[in-house]
């Protein structure tokens, strides 16, 4: 058989064991999760978001008030670096005039030989209050070479504290920027109908949370808003529609605690900028002590807040893909309120 004839008949004989072959079973399906489970998942990953955020956000508060502090010690060290030029320079002024004026009379001796011994010990009285002079120089030069050498180690520190919190912060950003990463991709893989089932889920089930809430006596009637709560209402009110954008404060977009931190700095009372620290520096009050302007506080971690309108409501910046709005106090699981304006906290 020629190599021809051959090569067809290899080829003949190959192309009927793969049509003999059993097709490769097809993958199953994926099984579609439960709308439940869906709406379980979605609000993991926007707990778990915004507690990176606030994370991310206390960061940077630190970062500005750090960089505020190498600022500062670098504009010392420089001042401390001039009078320590000025203080060599009257060093080497000294230096010379002693060389040039040496002498190894001592002033009494000067009195026993001179022919004026008044005019020796008027001298001798200059000498000492040259002297003087000259020691309280050298002074100067030593506590200007000390404090310019504390000043320099500052300034390495703070400036290694600055570069260890901006590292951490890009760390952080990157986690906030996955976690958005995960919540667009299972918002991606929702079909139209499951996105409706699941909204109308969690609306149910933030209006039950508000009729236990309501029932329960928890929330007494409302107390009248001071003047700053007014103005931090009506900051935050001015703010409905603009989107909720992670990291923000103001004026275009906000997220939770920055809507909230800059309403109250509006009103003339600033504020820490994370909910956490709301929590943790502001005076706490009961829910049935709530008035206009206190911060609704949300989450086991107090990863949440929203500032109470009245009437069981609140105005918040609520997740990614939302804009400001008013919703029932009960939207998310409350942790507890404080007030901005009331006595401060003692830690």
């Amino acid at each position: 058989m020629s190599g021809t004839l051959l090569r067809l008949a290899c080829t003949a004989a190959m192309a009927a064991q793969v049509a003999l072959a059993p097709a490769p079973a097809l993958a199953a399906p994926e099984p579609q999760r439960p709308v439940a489970q869906l709406l379980t998942d979605l609000r993991q990953l926007y707990r778990q978001t915004e507690q990176a955020t606030e994370t991310y956000n206390a960061t940077a508060e630190k970062l500005t008030a750090q960089r505020a502090a190498v600022k500062r010690l670098d504009g010392e060290l420089a001042k401390a670096r001039l009078a320590l030029k000025a203080s060599q320079g009257d060093a080497g002024r000294l230096a010379r005039q002693q060389y040039q004026n040496s002498s190894n009379f001592s002033v009494y001796v000067r009195v026993l030989l001179a022919r004026d011994p008044q005019q020796a010990l008027d001298e001798g009285h200059v000498i000492g209050r040259v002297a003087g002079e000259h020691a309280a120089t050298l002074d100067r030069l030593t506590g200007a070479e000390k404090r310019a050498d504390a000043l320099a180690k500052s300034a390495r520190r703070a400036l290694d504290t600055q570069l260890t919190l901006a590292a951490k912060q890009k760390k952080q950003r990157d986690d906030v920027t996955r976690r958005l990463a995960d919540v667009e991709r299972l918002l991606a893989s929702l079909t139209p109908q499951q996105r409706g089932e699941v909204s109308r889920l969690e609306q149910d089930g933030v209006a039950r949370a508000q009729r236990s809430l309501t029932g329960s006596g928890a929330l007494g009637a409302d107390r009248p808003a001071s003047a700053e709560g007014g103005q931090a209402v009506r900051y935050a009110l001015d703010q409905l529609g603009k989107p909720y954008r992670w990291g923000a404060e103001g004026p275009a977009s906000f997220d939770c605690s920055g809507l909230t931190s800059r309403a109250w700095a509006r009103a003339g009372t600033p504020i820490p900028r994370t909910s956490q620290e709301q929590w943790a520096r502001l005076p706490h009050v009961p829910l049935n002590s709530l008035r206009p302007g206190d911060l609704v506080i949300y989450f086991p971690e107090a990863t949440h807040v929203a500032l109470y309108l009245g009437d069981g409501k609140v105005v918040q910046a609520p997740r990614t893909g939302e804009n400001v709005k008013i919703s029932p106090l009960a939207a998310n699981p409350v942790l507890g309120a404080v007030r901005p304006d009331a006595a401060p906290r003692r830690l």
